[in-house]
Order: structure tokens, then sequence, then C-alpha cells
């Protein structure tokens, strides 16, 4: 039975040009690919979607696995590669999307010109809006915490970062995202 070897010597190996590319690479997919599909299946709520969106997160490591700098755990490059993975498909999916009149609704501010109208996917494209007008750093701290419901001790052992630097990135960002979203939907 072959033995999974550790982050560095499958990263060494991944860079590489040759047969042990691809094992390092199937060892990465046997590694991370039930929490990234965890990850997407978050965001997409639909289990062929994420399977297809899975499938082109590893194309592109395995296309750019010689840009990975090792500056971040392995994990948390794929996660942004994930993560842009789903944005780009539902941005192109609500492009091609007609407004469903059954489809419930949540609603805002009885203030807000929005109020009652908008649906669960308008909704989710504005938060991902949101996180995306936040500085890298918050973005990802926001994104570990929100969406993977990880402690500041882990989400400190994938990004280097100190517990209370990374609870200040976290309240920031959540501060800028209540922010951009009063401001879009309560106007």
């Amino acid at each position: 039975m072959n033995q999974i070897p550790d982050e560095n010597t499958i990263i060494t190996y991944f860079r590489r040009e040759d047969d042990l590319a691809y094992k390092a690479f199937t060892w990465i997919v046997d590694i991370h690919s039930k929490r990234l599909y965890t990850t997407i299946r978050r965001w997409v709520n639909n289990h062929e979607i994420t399977n297809d969106i899975l499938q082109e997160v590893f194309i592109k490591v395995w296309n750019h696995r010689t840009q990975f700098q090792g500056n971040s755990a392995l994990f948390s490059w794929m996660y942004r590669i994930a993560y842009n993975e789903t944005v780009h498909f539902l941005k192109k999916e609500n492009k091609h999307k007609s407004f469903d009149i059954d489809e419930p609704t949540v609603s805002f501010s009885h203030q807000s010109e929005h109020y009652g109208k908008m649906n669960s996917e308008e909704i989710t494209k504005l938060l991902f809006e949101a996180i995306e007008t936040l500085p890298q750093k918050q973005r990802l701290v926001f994104e570990y915490k929100y969406f993977e419901d990880l402690k500041y001790e882990e989400i400190s052992k994938l990004t280097g970062g100190s517990v209370g630097g990374l609870k200040a990135n976290y309240f920031h960002a959540v501060g800028k995202i209540e922010d951009f979203l009063k401001q879009k939907l309560n106007h």
C-alpha cells in the first residue's frame, strides 16, 4: 500500500515535468477533493454543478501547478481557484437565467426599493460582489470563517497570520460587506 508523503514532498513532485508530477496530482486530488467539493457545494447547492466546477478547479490546479509559489498552504491556493471558478460560473449562470415568478423571495428593509423583490440567487450574487471588493487578506479570512466555518487557529495554520490579526481582518471584512449590502439594497 502506497503511503501519501507530506505536503512539502507532494509540492516538490507536483512542480516537476515527469511522472512524479502526475503521481503528486493524484495525491492532491485524494487529499483535497472532498473538502473542495464541500466548499463549492455550499456555494452552488447542486451536486452536478459542484462536480463540474470541481473538475474545472483540478484542471486549473494541474495546468497552473508551476505557478504555485508556496507562500501559503496548497489548500489555500486551491481554495482560491475554487472560489474564482465558482464566482465565474455563477456570473455566467446569472446572465442566462430568467426570473421565476413563483420562486420565493427574501425581504429587506421596508424602505428599500428591493423590499420583497430579490430571490436567493440575487442575494448570493450580491454577497459575492461584496466579497470581491475586499482586500485579498480580508477576503481569504472571511471565506475561511464564513464558508468553511474554520476556527481562527486553523486559519492561522493555513495562512501563517496571527489569530489577533485574523480576527481584525474578519471584523473589518464583515463591516465592509455590511456597508456594501446596505448601500446596494437600501438606497
